[in-house]
């Protein structure tokens, strides 16, 4: 049992430790229930359908700063699945709006 109690533990560390590198989502700034709720969920929904455009818009965007666009790919895969994830994760959770889940690049930027 005592095994268990320090794998979670550890476990909840390893996912926790990075929470500080990313920023705040853009809804934890609304007023009231209501507007967070619907902020959070609008910022799920976008991250669940948009998440996957991070392949092409990652080296797009580090080719224009001057940045390897091949390494980008990687981060692009890396921001794909973070915030298609963290999107469902939003979405999932909106009704608790106490909880933020922080999202790559805090999220998705096209729209």
């Amino acid at each position: 049992m005592m095994k268990r109690i320090a794998v979670l533990v550890f476990a909840a560390s390893l996912i926790l430790a990075p929470v500080a590198a990313f920023a705040g989502s853009p809804w934890t700034e609304e007023e009231g229930y209501p507007s967070r709720a619907a902020g959070k969920f609008g910022f799920g929904l976008k991250n669940v359908l948009l998440g996957w455009t991070e392949i092409f818009t990652q080296p797009y965007d580090d080719a224009k700063a001057g940045e390897n666009p091949i390494t980008s790919f990687g981060k692009g895969i890396f921001n794909m699945i973070g915030q298609t994830v963290g999107g469902a994760l939003h979405l999932a959770t909106f009704p608790i709006t106490a909880v933020d889940i922080p999202l790559p690049e805090n999220g998705n930027q096209l729209l």
